[in-house]
């Protein structure tokens, strides 16, 4: 039996999120049925994190084992001609037998995109969150320099999923401009329910006067969620990038 990694994208607006749900159409579930075609058997796949309800992802990895004799160089061809066209798989390796892809991932890096202009552009509709109140590119970065670090981060989470503890260390939290596009790049070991959509919250709350950047320190050392940002719309978030070691490290570069 192989065990195969794949990297692959997908655009979220028309899915439930990553995870296979009995009510909602996931792109787990659009990919186990695609993939169960090809080999010819029942596939079970395995993701590196979950994204909720209109999250996209550009760089993505997740992992399932096979029965299949079908050469690996060929397998994401097979398979995107089974795909609806907003998930895209890009590439597969033989992984090593004990490889998972979300146990193994040792960081990952999320994106969020803001629309920040005065007149809303239909293109970016559903691929980044239209916010037209101006923004401050410099108070924001201020502000995201005090998540970056190994820190309790239970003060930009939702509740929600159950973890053994609220620390995460964030490798750095980049704020940039494009244009009229704002561009929120944070990259963590792991990150807690909603984190990053309410670690952009608290930067947009810092840009509005509602927070001092030099207090969000002190803020998270309260973990009350009630004193951060909003968590923000879903549709601007992105999987950006992930990090592993080996063969499979070397494909999702």
């Amino acid at each position: 039996m192989r065990n195969i990694a794949l990297r692959l994208s997908y655009k979220g607006t028309c899915y439930h999120g990553w995870q296979q749900q009995k009510n909602a159409v996931t792109v787990q579930e659009i990919l186990q049925n695609a993939l169960s075609r090809v080999c010819s058997e029942q596939i079970k796949v395995t993701g590196c994190g979950r994204t909720d309800a209109g999250v996209h992802a550009l760089c993505y990895c997740a992992n399932f084992k096979t029965n299949s004799k079908i050469p690996v160089d060929r397998l994401h061809l097979a398979v995107n001609a089974l795909l609806p066209p907003d998930i895209s798989v890009s590439g597969a390796v033989i992984a090593p037998d004990d490889f998972n892809a979300i146990l193994s991932c040792i960081k990952k890096e999320y994106t969020y995109k803001i629309y920040n202009a005065r007149i809303r552009d239909p293109f970016t509709q559903n691929l980044a969150w239209f916010y037209p109140q101006p923004l401050d590119c410099d108070i924001m970065a201020q502000a995201a320099a005090a998540f970056v670090g190994t820190k309790d981060f239970k003060a930009v989470r939702s509740v929600g999923t159950e973890t053994k503890t609220t620390v995460r260390t964030v490798h750095y939290y980049d704020v940039r401009r494009q244009g009229d596009l704002i561009l929120l790049r944070v990259c963590a070991d792991g990150f807690l329910y909603n984190m990053a959509r309410a670690m952009a919250g608290t930067l947009i709350y810092a840009s509005m006067g509602k927070l001092n950047p030099q207090e969000i320190a002190n803020i998270l050392k309260t973990g009350d969620r009630r004193l951060t940002g909003p968590t923000v719309p879903p549709q601007g978030l992105y999987m950006s990038r992930v990090w592993y070691e080996g063969v499979i490290g070397k494909m999702m570069d």
